[in-house]
């Protein structure tokens, strides 16, 4: 007799489930099962086959088959659906596409089968964070790859037949077992990127140099005690990866790389920096954790594009008055070094925003001094060259304005706090002569802008006049075709001239500290502009439409902090490009202090979501 319930229905009996381990090896079938029929069309649509991250541990035998032939069974339909060339009436073969891309990558695959060689059209390999230990020889039969991804495995080699793959672009092999890289890499000569970084590398094969398309190195994070001389030969590199291996010094002719931008070559032992003499494209320069004592004046007098320098954890017992010559310089980390003074020169880098200095047993500067950051410091590095100036004797003083050859050695005209009131014509054709592009005036009490610097305005790439008594700017500003930075700022102007909109190659503008009511219009016109700085104004309306601020679609830093704004327009919400937003210091409630102290990002969401409301 059935129990009943209380209710008067049977009673069921508990339903048991099958409790399946959490962690299986999955077998054979069950990764065959993965590449199920819509998984194949969608291959055969678009030529791409992504199986990443599904746990396989082989590849399902139909990976192979693609390109050809392919029969499965329907598992809602009891008969077998077959897919080929010749039955196929929803898929004709001839309107597949070739199967040229294939994701294995994340898996536990341990092997490849040799059945590889079928991927015949195959451009994009990825085979990265698996379990691998060797690669088929058949994989040389792929000469159509371009991009091959075999970093985070456990290779110690490659077949032979590796190196026939001859239009290779990219070839990463980072995070693997390599304690050697056969000599034959050299003849993978279209390879554009190359990592062979994580592994166990002692040297890097003899010949790198012919593989001369190579614009990205990577080799750091191997035992590397030497890098081969001819790697200078690789003229399109730009960037050089060589950080945390065992290198006590660089190739020289480093200068033969012309193209180089980026040189990581932190914790090395690196004892001495080798010429950079030609290297005219430097942009970063990381030497941080080496041994280096010395910078030199060469190193100084040859980087004249260098914006971050970081020779933090060194021995570095004194840098050169030339660093002056370094004037695109952003970031200068000399952290941890022996440093008991800095020069006063510093100072003068108009573009220098983050200096670090920790570390260092300074006698010129106070502990407070430092603690207060990079304005503070070098607001005392100027005090310290005012000093300096002073007590030079008369008889020496009397040299205001740098002879010619030192401009020609320098491209720079730097009449930098020399209390001038004008200056004669004749410095500017001097600084013509010698094809001066850097113009430093600033800290003077120029009242108008001397007529001569009109002389220079096809080779100037830079202008500061910040720190005069101008009231004015000449419309002659407007035939500065190569300007890319101007600072006007802490003067007494209350406009710029509407001729300064045809300066369309600016991409750095400081107007801050002036009397500014209004972002002039001339503004709106320079399309290229990145940064520009209009704090400590008298500014009330931002007009950021797409006649105003919205207009400038590269903006990536404005700095509006410290004027009288009273709203800040919805719309700037929607210049998603800018990356530095600085309005604290105004006459706006809304956003509230909390919001603006959590940054650009929450700034502009806020600003989004209230243009419904408006």
């Amino acid at each position: 007799m059935e129990k009943k319930s209380v209710d008067g229905l049977k009673e069921r009996k508990p339903r048991l489930r099958q409790i399946r381990p959490v962690f299986h090896t999955k077998t054979k079938k069950e990764d065959d099962d993965v590449l199920n029929k819509t998984l194949i069309k969608t291959a055969w649509k678009t030529g791409v086959l992504n199986l990443s991250g599904k746990g396989l541990v082989h590849v399902p035998d139909n990976v192979w088959n693609i390109p050809g032939s392919i029969s499965f069974e329907d598992e809602d339909d009891t008969s077998k659906y077959c897919m080929d060339k010749k039955r196929s009436s929803e898929e004709e073969w001839w309107n597949r596409q070739n199967f040229v891309e294939l994701n294995l990558s994340s898996n536990s695959l341990t092997t490849i089968s040799t059945n590889i060689q079928n991927l015949e059209d195959l451009s994009i390999l990825n085979l990265s964070s698996n379990l691998l230990v060797e690669l088929p020889s058949t994989i040389g039969c792929l000469r159509k790859l371009t991009h091959l991804y075999l970093n985070s495995n456990k290779l110690d080699k490659v077949p032979l037949e590796f190196f026939k793959l001859q239009e290779l672009r990219v070839l990463d092999l980072s995070h693997n077992n390599f304690e050697n890289i056969h000599d034959d890499l050299v003849d993978l000569v279209m390879l554009d990127t190359l990592d062979l970084s994580y592994n166990k590398l002692k040297s890097i094969p003899c010949g790198i140099g012919f593989l001369v398309r190579l614009t990205s190195l990577n080799v750091s994070f191997n035992q590397i005690v030497e890098l081969p001389s001819d790697i200078v030969n690789i003229r399109s590199l730009i960037k050089l990866t060589v950080m945390n291996n065992e290198l006590k010094s660089l190739p020289e002719f480093m200068g033969d790389l012309r193209k180089m931008e980026y040189l990581y070559s932190q914790n090395n032992n690196i004892a001495e920096i080798p010429s950079l003499m030609g290297c005219n494209a430097l942009k970063e320069i990381y030497l941080g954790n080496n041994s280096i004592a010395i910078l030199s004046d060469e190193f100084c007098q040859s980087l004249p594009q260098l914006k971050v320098l970081s020779l933090k954890d060194n021995k570095l017992k004194e840098i050169s008055n030339d660093i002056i010559l370094l004037r695109s310089l952003i970031t200068l980390d000399i952290s941890n070094n022996l440093l008991e003074q800095l020069p006063s020169s510093l100072a003068m880098l108009s573009h220098l925003a983050n200096l670090q200095v920790d570390g260092n047993p300074l006698k010129s500067l106070r502990r407070d001094i430092i603690q207060c950051g990079t304005a503070r410091i070098l607001k005392s590095l100027r005090s310290e060259r005012v000093v300096e100036k002073c007590s030079v004797p008369v008889t020496e003083h009397c040299d205001t304005f740098p002879d010619r050859y030192e401009m020609e050695r320098h491209k720079s005209l730097n009449l930098s706090l020399k209390e001038l009131i004008d200056i004669p014509d004749s410095v500017f054709a001097d600084a013509v002569k010698a094809n001066v592009t850097c113009i430093n005036l600033s800290r003077n009490k120029l009242e108008s802008i001397p007529s001569g610097l009109e002389t220079l305005s096809s080779i100037t790439t830079e202008v500061d006049l910040s720190v005069n008594l101008l009231k004015i700017l000449p419309d002659f500003l407007s035939q500065f075709g190569n300007l890319r930075y101007l600072n006007v700022s802490s003067n007494l102007l209350e406009d710029l001239p509407e001729s300064l909109g045809l300066v369309i190659t600016l991409r750095e503008l400081n107007i801050a500290s002036n009397r500014l009511r209004n972002i002039p219009n001339c503004i709106y016109h320079l399309t290229n502009l990145e940064i520009l700085q209009a704090s400590g104004n008298q500014i009330i309306v931002i007009d950021a439409t797409d006649t105003g601020i919205g207009s400038l679609k590269k903006l990536a830093t404005l700095d509006l902090s410290n004027n009288s704004i009273e709203m800040l327009p919805p719309i700037l919400g929607n210049m998603k490009q800018i990356k530095n937003l600085q309005v604290t210091g105004n006459k706006f409630r809304h956003p509230r202090h909390q919001i603006l102290m959590k940054g650009t990002y929450s700034i502009l969401s806020y600003l989004r979501d209230r243009i419904s409301e408006t």
